[in-house]
């Protein structure tokens, strides 16, 4: 697991590249969650799709659910970034459009676009 620390409008995010699953149930993503928050003070988590069990994008699965309310309830800012095009599924992309408008939880093609929206810059 490699973290790089990106600040932007005087705001931290710690944007995180894996090449293993780090987040593969519920403990695991609140094992990450307080690994990131005790090492770099960081409430705001980017992380590549890679890093992510398959399963986090199968909704049926209630995974996803499960594990975005563990993010909002340890207020941490979570967003995903990577190549989301092979994901056809309606409901998922509505779940993806909808978590994009809103100020918890992100979807992006790159871990840059990621950290931007963490930080602010693309907040509207």
């Amino acid at each position: 697991m490699k973290t790089e620390i990106v600040k932007n409008n005087h705001i931290e995010a710690a944007v995180i590249h894996s090449d293993e699953r780090l987040i593969t149930d519920v403990q695991s993503a609140l094992d990450l969650i307080m690994t990131v928050k005790y090492e770099t003070g960081c409430t705001n988590i980017a992380i590549n799709k890679e890093a992510i069990a398959e399963d986090f994008f199968v909704l049926s699965t209630g995974l996803a659910g499960e594990i975005s309310q563990k993010f909002i309830n340890y207020g941490v800012r979570f967003a995903i970034y990577g190549d989301f095009t092979k994901y056809t599924s309606k409901p998922l992309k509505d779940f993806m459009y909808e978590s994009n408008k809103g100020r918890d939880l992100y979807f992006q093609p790159n871990a840059s676009l990621a950290a931007d929206k963490l930080c602010g810059n693309a907040l509207k």
